[in-house]
């Protein structure tokens, strides 16, 4: 996953790389039509586009859409990278696998919107702010038998993704987990969500998940 990266843009980090594992698991051929939503420097993408895969990959940031589009360029991979807010720049077409690590962290502060690098990490006040849209709108997009990826905290609440994607019609389970040390937006932020009564007195480690919800043939 080395990739160069622009300022201000999410740098891959664990929660990628438990991702590229569960993308790893499915059977992308040359024909597989594979969409990254939120994909930041474009690892993810790429890792598809190496299966030869045919890859769109969308990104609200302009940051995020040249940054792809360089590693992409310098990687001799062909993949179509488009700005745009989730999938809206997609629109009419459908998918056989879909991968999204979108902002899951919880944030106090919820007065505005996310701005600048914060994009790439605040969620609002549940951290789920971005979560329940791809719930709601990603299981349209995929063909019968495709599948939807997506990695989160579980101070998000995987119960409730796995319940929205149930409730679309999905074959939904977690099938990664990883407890990885607290980053640094974490540890900044682990007083109030203690006072939340998301992390314990204890807790040093986050666990992530990767939910993989199917739609049926």
């Amino acid at each position: 996953m080395n990739a160069l990266v622009l300022p201000g843009v999410y740098v891959p980090q664990e929660d990628t790389a438990l991702l590229v594992e569960a993308l790893s698991d499915e059977p992308v051929e040359p024909d597989t039509q594979v969409l990254d939503v939120g994909t930041g420097s474009g690892a993810l993408a790429l890792e598809a586009a190496r299966r030869s895969a045919e890859v769109t990959a969308v990104d609200v940031s302009w940051r995020a859409v040249w940054t792809a589009r360089l590693n992409a360029w310098l990687a001799r991979l062909p993949v179509r990278i488009r700005r745009g807010n989730l999938f809206g720049p997609v629109r009419g077409r459908s998918f056989d696998v879909i991968v999204a690590n979108p902002p899951y962290v919880p944030a106090s502060d919820i007065r505005r919107e996310p701005r600048g690098r914060s994009r790439a990490w605040d969620a609002g006040r549940d951290g789920r702010l971005v979560l329940d849209r791809i719930c709601r709108d990603a299981p349209a997009l995929l063909r019968p038998g495709g599948a939807l990826l997506i990695v989160h905290s579980a101070l998000s609440g995987p119960d409730r993704t796995l319940d929205l994607l149930r409730a679309a019609g999905l074959k939904a389970a977690v099938v990664r987990r990883r407890w990885i040390a607290f980053g640094p937006v974490l540890r900044a932020r682990q007083g109030w969500l203690r006072e939340r009564g998301l992390l314990s007195a204890g807790d040093e480690k986050e666990e992530l998940v990767v939910i993989r919800a199917e739609r049926p043939l």
